[in-house]
């Protein structure tokens, strides 16, 4: 879209339906100390900020009021700004780090954290805007054999500040191209592999001195986001086109430098073009050369296992892009002959980028049942073949997942089949990206979807319902506890006043109706999907700190959310919400001249926005209680010092005391261990907290269906993303098969995580490590941080260990 309104409207303020925020400014929420104000500083703040929530507030404010151009309400922005300011309102990450008051100007991608695709360069050009992507790998919506792609030559000019020079620059190089061994030092680099390296690079990279057909396709790649994702449609298009007889060079010249600034990343430092000709090497290498009829290994890959390891090889360049790391989610029909294939694809081909589900239905469970109850029929063994390959794969490794795709908002509402076809491009076509060489197989694509079985499909983390021809879906948080017009000192938990109460929960409403009008805003900006913006107006906003809030507003713990009699003002808070936010999204977009929004509630799983403010994310319960929470940062020792491409916050924790350790299993990565007590602790629970380990899955399937039935909804719901750890040292394959069994029919979504205590199944850390309170404290002790002792002592330490004295 173009950032202009559809028409003529009368602007008014956000309903107020109690208590406001009011339009004073109001003083910023101070940050959780340590893993708060460490996510704030790595992903939020801005140097002009100076480490105030309050002044991401203002720009986050005045960027989206922004969007309504003269019709702006000052009221309004004020009112939004006290209410992300306070925590209230928390928005998204996304939100947090790129809105300002340039936000008309920009593209929604950015803004974004959910999207799919159903084309690799689509994917892999929003994941380079930092959007999450989901996509359907069905046998039913594969158009392009990447076998048909042509001949693909490579260019870098030698002039060119990344090409290799020196001895350090070439063992870089031979590092990042596999050409030697992970571990090897610039010193240990014999002669040999030096010009095995020179060679190499002389043969791949400079190919123009070479006599070259008279047809050649070149291509000049350009330095931006739209050029890396224009160069990618241009190699798909020719391959669905069937272009196997041509030759194509593309020039990675223009690219600028690896560490030069990324202006529409707040400087984050570029990859440089090496990354970019790796995942082209990658293509050629391990997707267009094994599609070949003449294949080495006999047999060509499908065309599905060629767009999951296409979408693999240029999803880990975008991991060292300098905006984030690419997250994705890979689904597979359980219907399809490679469904087996798929589901060891990420064990056996160490495909880590994306979180693999098998999308399924009733059909499915009722095959699997019917099976072990003897049938023979063919699309039962099917679906019992499925379920115990799947479950013996996720039961060491936690993937691949089941998704109920009959349960997906679309297939209620007959949206997904609605979607019309267009043979124009319009559907992939903004102001920055136009489709021009892909157009055919965009209207190919989406022929296939309307036949499509599962026309829907997920974001990465499951709570979002999406067109598999792509779609987004913005979304936002909202934090009921801190909307509390008091500070929580003088609260006592379940004991409010009824004065202090209806204020509060009044704001509480207030924060949800501002929430809506904010994503919908949003959806005003121009966007590679405009067409499907238009068509559907998708948003999702959600509570986070849904533990905190039972416990002081209510007096509730999480044994007593299960009760519906004893918390059933919760419940019923918790439906008014629901409410409220579908009326103002209804309301909102009939003043605004849009389409009423096909999906509003969801759930997401607040990661980032969470530990801002230390709250439990989502609709988790808290992870343990108290821990180590592990977070990743670019850099590697280098001696006594770091790495020059190091994040400047990693030395700056070493130094504080925290405790930081390199990667294995990803170089040039480290991570920082933050102590962890989180606020629910702080809030004087004591031993009525339940945590994630000590919860039963019965209990936790239960506590999903009733987020479902009073905050989703029946209408214009999303999903709750929520991951359900199973201790395998309790459980052991056939009883997880039987939970599976009895209870993910009947809920929308949940990902399951095998694990063992503290045991990391294969991967070289878990993001949290529980810790005893004894170690917890001598940690925090070792921390040289005044912040992190202030929040921390002796009192919240014993209610830690269940002795609260509150």
């Amino acid at each position: 879209m173009d950032g202009s309104l559809p028409g003529p409207f009368r602007a008014r303020s956000a309903p107020a339906p109690g208590a406001s925020f009011g339009t004073a400014p109001r003083p910023a929420r101070a940050l959780d100390p340590g893993m708060g104000l460490a996510v704030a500083r790595r992903t939020v703040f801005r140097p002009e900020d100076r480490e105030d929530f309050g002044r991401v507030a203002d720009r986050v404010a005045a960027g989206n009021m922004a969007l309504l151009g003269e019709a702006a309400d000052p009221v309004e922005q004020a009112r939004l700004r006290n209410a992300i300011a306070t925590g209230a309102l928390l928005t998204s990450g996304r939100h947090l780090q790129h809105g300002d008051a340039a936000q008309p100007g920009r593209n929604m991608e950015v803004f974004t954290n959910c999207a799919t695709a159903h084309a690799s360069f689509t994917l892999f050009y929003l994941l380079l805007n930092g959007s999450g992507v989901g996509r359907a790998y069905d046998d039913e919506l594969m158009a392009v054999d990447w076998g048909r792609a042509p001949r693909l030559l490579l260019h870098l000019d030698p002039a060119h500040p990344d090409w290799p020079r020196d001895r350090a620059a070439l063992h870089r190089f031979g590092l990042e191209f596999a050409l030697l061994p992970w571990g090897s030092r610039p010193e240990d680099v014999t002669a040999a592999q030096e010009a095995d390296i020179r060679a190499w690079i002389a043969r791949e990279l400079h190919p123009v001195a070479a006599p070259l057909p008279p047809d050649v396709i070149r291509h000049r790649i350009e330095d931006s986001r739209e050029g890396w994702g224009k160069a990618v449609e241009l190699l798909e298009s020719l391959a669905f086109a069937g272009a196997e007889d041509r030759t194509l060079l593309l020039d990675f010249s223009a690219i600028r430098p690896r560490g030069a600034p990324i202006g529409g990343m707040q400087g984050r430092p570029a990859s440089g073009p090496l990354s970019l000709i790796r995942g082209f090497v990658n293509l050629r290498r391990h997707v267009i050369a094994p599609s070949r009829p003449d294949a080495a290994g006999g047999t060509p890959l499908p065309p599905w296992e060629q767009a999951l390891l296409a979408d693999h090889h240029l999803s880990v360049e975008v991991q060292v892009g300098g905006a984030r790391r690419a997250a994705r989610m890979a689904t597979k029909s359980w219907r399809d002959p490679g469904i087996l294939r798929f589901i060891r694809a990420k064990a056996e081909g160490g495909l880590w980028t994306a979180n693999n589900s098998v999308m399924v239905d009733a059909e499915f469970w009722a095959g699997v049942r019917a099976a072990r109850a003897g049938s023979a029929a063919p699309l039962h063994r099917q679906a019992l073949a499925v379920f115990e390959e799947a479950t013996r794969c996720a039961f060491i490794n936690g993937e691949p997942g089941f998704i109920n795709g009959d349960r997906l908002e679309d297939h209620r509402t007959g949206a997904a089949w609605a979607k019309p076809v267009h043979a124009d491009g319009r559907d992939v076509r903004s102001a920055r990206y136009q489709a021009d060489q892909a157009v055919p197989l965009l209207a190919e694509l989406a022929r296939r979807a309307q036949q499509a079985r599962f026309p829907a499909t997920t974001n990465p983390c499951g709570e979002i319902t999406l067109h598999v021809t792509g779609g987004y879906c913005v979304i936002a948080d909202f934090a009921p506890l801190l909307a509390c017009p008091v500070d929580l000192a003088e609260v006592a938990p379940g004991a409010v006043p009824a004065d202090l109460a209806a204020a509060w929960d009044a704001r509480v409403e207030d924060s949800v109706r501002l929430g809506i009008r904010f994503l919908m805003r949003a959806n005003l900006m121009d966007a590679l999907y405009a067409e499907e913006v238009r068509r559907t107006n998708r948003m999702g906003i959600g509570p986070t700190g849904l533990h905190e809030w039972a416990w002081m507003r209510w007096g509730l713990g999480f044994a007593d959310l299960l009760d519906e009699d004893r918390s059933a003002p919760f419940w019923a808070m918790l439906a008014r919400l629901s409410a409220a936010a579908k009326a103002e999204a209804l309301d909102y977009a009939e003043e605004l001249g849009l389409a009423a929004p096909v999906t509003v509630t969801t759930v997401k799983p607040a990661g980032t926005t969470s530990k801002l403010f230390g709250l439990t994310e989502g609709a988790h319960l808290p992870a343990r209680r108290q821990y180590l929470r592990w977070v990743q940062f670019k850099g590697s020792q280098e001696g006594e010092g770091w790495s020059a491409d190091s994040d400047p916050l990693l030395p700056d924790y070493a130094a504080r005391g925290y405790p930081v350790r390199g990667l294995q299993s990803f170089p040039g990565m480290a991570v920082v261990g933050f102590p962890t007590l989180p606020l629910i602790q702080r809030l004087g629970i004591g031993e009525r907290l339940v945590t994630a380990p000590e919860a039963g899955p019965e209990e936790q399937y239960r506590w999903l269906a009733l987020l479902e039935r009073h905050w989703i909804g029946a209408e214009r719901g999303n999903q709750v993303s929520y991951t359900l750890k199973l201790y395998t040292d309790r459980h052991d394959l056939e009883a997880f098969r039987a939970m599976l069994l009895e209870h993910q029919p009947r809920i929308r979504c949940c990902a399951i995580l095998p694990s063992r205590p503290d045991h990391a199944l294969g991967y070289e850390y878990l993001p949290e490590e529980e810790v005893s309170p004894g170690r917890f404290a001598a940690l925090v002790e070792s921390v040289r941080d005044p912040a992190l002792h202030e929040a921390i002592d002796l009192a919240h330490l014993q209610c830690a260990a269940g002795v609260c004295p509150i």
